[in-house]
């Protein structure tokens, strides 16, 4: 008698994936302030991850796209000037000092997506943060950087596939931010 394999699954998160100025900026300074014992996250992957769905199947993905289109939420602006180290993790990070009412309804609306595809959301406060690098031994003693000014219309559907390399991130989708920011 043969065992049916399980059904196949693929690693996905809903996030911002920020414009070629952001990200070139984002990544000049990671250059230039990251000690090189830390592992450095490649320009190509850097994001803000809006809400982590995990391993899925195919039926959970197809209700996350599903229900994705149905959100409604209002393009914001998000100005990228603070820069932090979780010891814990070893994750050295740039984020905001103040991020927008209509970046967390998105979140929120996620998280109730979630709750529809049978999907446990993230139980913590949401940290909107570009993880810069891993394995960093030490924090940095710069917390603040220049400014950068990042005008976010859309937000998309990632996959994370592990290679030899490290992780690789595929947008799969995206979705244009327009009307009134709210839920489902």
């Amino acid at each position: 008698m043969s065992s049916a394999g399980a059904e196949p699954t693929r690693r996905l998160f809903f996030a911002l994936w920020p414009t070629g100025a952001v990200r070139d900026a984002v990544d000049h300074f990671s250059r230039h302030a990251i000690r090189k014992r830390a592992k450095r996250v490649p320009a190509r992957n850097l994001h803000i991850t809006l809400a982590f769905a995990g391993s899925v199947t195919a039926g959970v993905r197809d209700c996350l796209e599903s229900g994705a289109e149905q959100i409604q939420a209002e393009p914001f602006d998000l100005r990228i000037d603070t820069v932090g180290y979780w010891p814990r993790p070893r994750i050295i990070w740039a984020g905001s000092g103040q991020s927008p009412r209509a970046a967390w309804g998105l979140v929120k609306s996620l998280r109730e997506l979630f709750l529809v595809c049978d999907l446990q959301p993230e139980a913590r406060a949401w940290q909107p943060h570009i993880t810069l690098a891993r394995k960093a031994g030490q924090g940095l003693e710069i917390k603040q950087m220049g400014p950068v000014d990042w005008s976010i219309s859309d937000f998309c559907l990632v996959e994370s596939v592990t290679e030899e390399s490290g992780a690789s991130y595929r947008i799969l989708r995206r979705w244009p931010l327009v009307g009134q920011a709210g839920s489902m």
